[in-house]
């Protein structure tokens, strides 16, 4: 008789396989499905043309695939884009006996980073006919059974899913057995072989049967199974159970010894007939005599071993209750144990790394690394959500069911965080719940967005004059806030004109230290003031750099020895013999010694003293100590030489001094023998003691001025500089500029020179300039009836071993 049911799982897959259809229609997800035990090279599907690939961009772009577990099912053909299977694929093998069956893909292009997620159905084919456990079955049935008596029987399983899985079962024609089917809670057959008529054992001991499953593929498979039904005389009546088939819900992870259910059988006979036994049937498999235990005399059943729902969540259990009879009659009864899932498993996480590490001008989305979860518990305690640890600029985007990635949240500063240890937390929904966290470790990548820093802006850098060529005189430094070549500084000048002169002749810097260097002595007279800019300039790439303007005034030192002016230029002279009258009274001015110094300040102050005469002679006449002027100390006798010989000390007031000496020669002479002179003069000779009580005062008070002034002018000039940007300007030496007073009101001290001070602000600038005041003429010496020859004798660094006659009387003194 056959017997063909349709399964209430054929309308539930075919429901699983429209919501699918839904659910992918809306996913934005490549789908493609593939027949299993497909041969080797079978189409599956245009994967590039599907993801919007071009093929010329799948080597460049490195173009992958990678699925979880076996990867070598399916592969992918670069040159033509198609999807096709590489090895055997048995969907029972890959999924058992699940209803949905795919293999997930994970194609990953680079340059951009992009990620697409592909299933592929695997579609079950009638490859697996049914099975029977054992081959040949074996039933002791007592010939008393009436009609109807019903015997379980072990059914058939087939690894297939759907149609190809509803199995029909019939029985070789006989006359004394048929063939029953019921469905059990879980929706599987549940076989008995029913008793048509009663059997007689005298007349047949052994009944040989052939059971046959058929299931509902094309072409249709079948296995088949010996029953072997031994006829035993004895009892009438069998043990029976309150229920044939018990249903019964427990926990995972159960303990050892916990009660499942305690069975109860009842005999219909008297005495040893009655007792009863209880024992596993022949057709419980041994995985679940492992797990359970049967109490032979009291019918309870226990938990043996450990129950995981993740292993096995239902379990089967055929119960004999047998008789004591010398001829023993059997109930039977099934016990249906469905474990139910606790959250006994933590969510496992697999992180992969895929741009580590993270350029810190990385913009905002880029993927950082790619997570997948999973979790072996079911419903609520298998679904799992992940999270990131708060304050990083990360995030975490979900792609797919249970895949997520880490990507760029907010802008990178490596200056300011260099590393992120961002710990990503998995946790199911269970409760409680149980996570599982992991670390990953984000390097941020230095690129080069800081430019050299110099602490200021300015620097100001003295340096006195005549300094030994390549010296030190000051060191830069700046500091790059990036890292390894991007922090790399060199150091360099920029360069520019310094009047006829480029600004490297000058001064040079060390383009790894930071050293500047004077490349040449540097003359105050010359330069008061270098300003340049030394760059300094990193290795990254592009190169940032910066400047900063170094202020070097050059500090004057007393380098110069004072120099006698000749004839002509404003001393007395002319005339290889001077002479005086005799009859010149006390303090009448007979010569003037002129001198000039190139160094300023105190340094080209110069005085006059006159060197005392061999013996410790006194002399009639004397010099003006700031004005040079010789003068008589009174009248003039017979008594007196008719030559003197006077040697007058020019000295600065530098330190050391320095001094320079004029030899003045005078002859005297009676008054009718001297040359009359310009009334100027004659008129000067008499204001002469007057006007030197007046130009000292003047001197003094000119010098204090000047002092005031040029520190007032300095520090007036740092404070404009520390307001405004330097701007770039070319300077040189320029024209003399006057620098000191004598003490009669000419200009005899220094001199005359205009220092230009050399700067990066546009044009050079002048030195203060002073003038002598005016002062009356000297008394013409027309009255005086002699006169005196005057002469130079120059001993000085810079006129060695010269004679300088000094201006006569006659000629000018201005």
């Amino acid at each position: 008789m056959v017997y063909s049911q349709r399964s209430l799982a054929a309308r539930r897959l075919l429901l699983s396989h429209l919501l699918l259809a839904i659910w992918e229609a809306g996913s934005g997800q490549v789908h493609y499905s593939v027949p299993e035990e497909a041969k080797h090279g079978t189409f599956v599907g245009r994967i590039a043309q599907d993801l919007g690939l071009e093929l010329v961009e799948l080597v460049p772009r490195m173009f992958r695939v990678a699925s979880k577990g076996r990867r070598d099912l399916l592969e992918v053909n670069l040159q033509n884009g198609i999807l096709f299977v590489n090895s055997r694929i048995d969907r029972e093998e890959l999924c058992g006996r699940s209803l949905e069956c795919s293999i997930h893909l994970e194609v990953i292009v680079e340059r951009p980073l992009q990620v697409f997620h592909v299933d592929v159905e695997v579609k079950d084919i009638n490859d697996n006919p049914p099975r029977f456990f054992r081959q040949e079955q074996r039933l002791f049935i007592l010939e008393s059974r009436i009609a109807d008596s019903r015997f379980p029987l072990e059914g058939a399983s087939d690894m297939d899913i759907g149609a190809n899985a509803e199995l029909r079962y019939k029985l070789n024609s006989n006359e004394y057995f048929d063939l029953g089917v019921k469905r059990n809670e879980e929706q599987t057959n549940f076989l008995e072989l029913v008793l048509k008529k009663p059997v007689d054992r005298e007349e047949t001991q052994e009944h040989h049967l052939l059971l046959i499953a058929t299931d509902g593929g094309k072409p249709e498979l079948t296995g088949t199974v010996q029953l072997l039904i031994n006829v035993l005389d004895a009892n009438d009546n069998a043990p029976e159970f309150d229920k044939s088939i018990y249903n019964v819900r427990l926990l995972e992870n159960t303990p050892n010894g916990t009660l499942v259910i305690k069975l109860n059988a009842s005999d219909a006979d008297e005495g040893i007939n009655k007792e009863i036994v209880y024992f596993f049937s022949n057709l419980v498999l041994d995985n679940v005599k492992s797990k359970f235990i049967i109490n032979s005399n009291s019918g309870e059943i226990t938990v043996k071993g450990e129950l995981d729902y993740e292993d096995c969540n239902l379990y089967e259990i055929n119960v004999d209750a047998v008789d004591k009879s010398t001829f023993p009659l059997t109930g039977h009864c099934k016990v249906i144990v469905k474990l139910l899932d606790e959250n006994d498993n933590t969510p496992e996480m697999v992180i992969t790394s895929l741009s580590l590490p993270v350029q810190e001008d990385a913009q905002v989305g880029t993927v950082i690394a790619l997570i997948s979860l999973s979790d072996r518990d079911s419903g609520a305690n298998g679904q799992v959500t992940c999270s990131l640890t708060p304050h990083v600029p990360f995030k975490l985007v979900s792609t797919f069911k249970n895949y997520y990635s880490l990507v760029l949240d907010s802008a990178l500063d490596r200056e300011s965080v260099s590393d992120y240890a961002v710990v990503v937390t998995a946790r199911d929904g269970g409760s409680p719940s149980l996570s599982a966290a992991a670390s990953v470790s984000v390097e941020v990548a230095d690129v080069n967005d800081n430019a050299p820093a110099f602490a200021q802006p300015e620097y100001t850098v003295f340096v006195k004059e005549n300094n030994a060529p390549g010296c030190h005189i000051f060191t830069v430094s700046a500091r790059d806030a990036d890292a390894q070549e991007n922090a790399l500084v060199s150091y360099s000048l920029v360069e520019r004109r310094v009047g006829e002169r480029a600004l490297s002749s000058y001064v040079s810097v060390h383009a790894e230290s930071g050293r500047v260097y004077a490349l040449q002595p540097l003359d105050h007279e010359e330069l008061e003031l270098l300003q340049f800019q030394v760059s300094a300039r990193d290795a990254g790439v592009p190169p940032l750099g910066s400047n900063v303007t170094l202020q070097v005034f050059v500090l004057d030192e007393n380098d110069h020895a004072p120099a006698l002016l000749p004839p002509g230029a404003g001393g007395v002279g002319g005339a290889t013999s001077q002479l005086v009258s005799r009859s010149v009274g006390a303090g009448h001015v007979v010569a003037k010694v002129r001198a000039v110094d190139a160094d300023s300040g105190y340094n080209a102050w110069l005085s006059y003293e006159l060197q005392p005469a061999a013996g410790g002679a006194r002399s009639p006449f004397r010099v003006g100590l700031y004005t040079g002027e010789i003068s008589t100390t009174r009248a003039l006798d017979e008594a007196d030489a008719p030559r003197q010989r006077l040697l007058v000390l020019v000295k600065d007031h530098g330190e050391p001094a320095l001094v320079s000496t004029a030899t003045v020669l005078l002859s005297l002479v009676d008054s009718g023998q001297a040359p009359k002179t310009p009334s100027r003069v004659s008129v000067g000779a008499a204001s002469v003691d007057t006007a030197l009580v007046d130009v000292n005062v003047y001197l003094i008070i000119a010098i204090c001025a000047v002092s005031s002034l040029l520190v007032l002018t300095l520090l007036l000039y740092t404070a404009l500089r520390c307001s405004a940007p330097p701007t770039q300007g070319v300077c040189g030496p320029g024209k003399p500029t006057l620098v000191c007073s004598s003490a009669v009101g000419s200009w005899s001290s220094s001199q005359q020179r205009r220092q230009r001070v050399c700067s990066g602000e546009g044009p050079p600038k002048a030195d203060l300039m002073a003038f002598s005041p005016s002062l009356p003429q000297a008394p013409s010496s027309s009255d005086n009836p002699h006169d005196v020859a005057v002469y130079y004798e120059v001993t000085s660094s810079c006129y060695p071993n010269t004679f300088l006659p000094l201006l006569h009387p006659s000629t000018s003194a201005e």
